[in-house]
């Protein structure tokens, strides 16, 4: 996989900040402390709503809900865990590993360590200076859109950033004083094949960090458009070729070797009876071990591209469309979806089903 997930948070249209969750990583060298899960309750069902899933180190699926905690996926139990085991609110916005297994859970309400018993909530320290470090080990969230804020944890820490401020209105044409939220509203945050860090926003385009210095890209498609509608960059995606996706089909970015410049290429010919009442910009979106891009919208289902051919598949359940939320692939290479009314669909060859635990 070229593009390593960390996670990230996107705005749906007809919705509040939602999360879209990708490949998996795996690292022979982490070591679980978490041996077996000691707390929660065992059920039968997933929640409808799934915006995270995650596969840990020793092979457990986790499933973040929007309000009804987590689940938990041995193989063997399902078991679901709320605030009523310590968790610090139910709604799920991601879930990542360190390299001792320690699980961190995000929520609206802050970011929480999971050892297996019990859960530590961090505390949030405002970097001084606003100083910004980049090491391989660290953990990054972005609390579920909070403002321009981002926060990196470097294993003991969890410290408050800010992104850096841009021409903003002369850029896209748009005055701050006319949004009601902060145009630097991070939606995703990912890592290329070469560790650079990533940072989609809201209507302030894309920024990528190198552990020295900021690119900042602020192409108009990566802000409003002009029919009033605001994608932002919410999934950001590193092709076999090392060109960067950013949340549309449209284009895709080439940066220059050695320098804080890019250039902006035509990324698929969509043709027209594809693109017609389609909107062409994905929330959520992987490359699969085979360098393939997976990308899904909402409504318009799960997207691939090859490299030369863009194709579309449908999900639903034979009463409605499914409304899709993330897409995730675990190790063996299977891709996963959440979605945000019908739980979770699993890939099954060319095709995908609702994904049942047999008890």
């Amino acid at each position: 996989m070229t593009l390593y997930s960390i996670k990230f948070i996107f705005i749906i249209l007809v919705s509040s900040n939602l999360l879209t969750c990708k490949g998996h990583v795996n690292s022979d060298s982490k070591q679980a402390k978490i041996k077996s899960l000691q707390i929660g309750k065992v059920v039968s069902e997933i929640d409808n709503q799934i915006w995270v899933i995650y596969e840990d180190t020793k092979g457990d699926f986790w499933f973040g809900s929007n309000g009804n905690g987590i689940y938990h996926f041995d193989g063997k139990d399902l078991k679901q865990i709320t605030t009523n085991d310590g968790l610090i609110d139910n709604a799920v916005r991601g879930i990542q590993e360190d390299d001792q297994g320690l699980i961190y859970i995000e929520t609206p309400e802050g970011v929480c360590k999971f050892d297996g018993l019990k859960f530590t909530i961090l505390e949030v320290i405002k970097s001084p200076k606003n100083e910004w470090k980049l090491e391989s080990s660290d953990l990054w969230f972005n609390c579920n859109g909070h403002a321009n804020h981002v926060y990196r944890f470097d294993g003991e820490n969890l410290y408050e950033l800010e992104l850096p401020k841009i021409e903003f209105e002369k850029t896209f044409g748009i005055s701050e004083n006319d949004i009601t939220y902060s145009p630097y509203t991070v939606f995703g945050i990912d890592k290329d094949k070469s560790g650079n860090l990533w940072l989609g926003t809201v209507l302030a385009g894309a920024f990528r960090f190198d552990g020295d210095s900021f690119l900042w890209i602020g192409e108009k498609e990566l802000s409003r458009l002009e029919d009033g509608r605001e994608p932002g960059v919410r999934s950001i995606l590193e092709d076999m070729n090392g060109h960067i996706w950013l949340s549309n089909f449209k284009s895709k970015y080439k940066i220059k070797p050695n320098t804080n410049e890019y250039e902006r290429l035509s990324a698929v010919d969509i043709a027209e009876e594809i693109a017609k009442n389609k909107m062409l910009y994905f929330n959520s979106g992987l490359t699969d071990q085979n360098g393939d891009l997976w990308m899904i919208s909402y409504e318009g289902g799960v997207w691939k591209y090859d490299g030369h051919t863009l194709t579309n598949l449908e999900i639903n359940n034979g009463k409605e469309n499914i409304l899709l939320i993330c897409i995730y692939q675990d190790d063996t290479g299977v891709i996963w979806l959440g979605t945000n009314n019908d739980g979770v669909y699993k890939q099954n060859g060319t095709s995908f089903e609702k994904f049942k635990v047999n008890i």
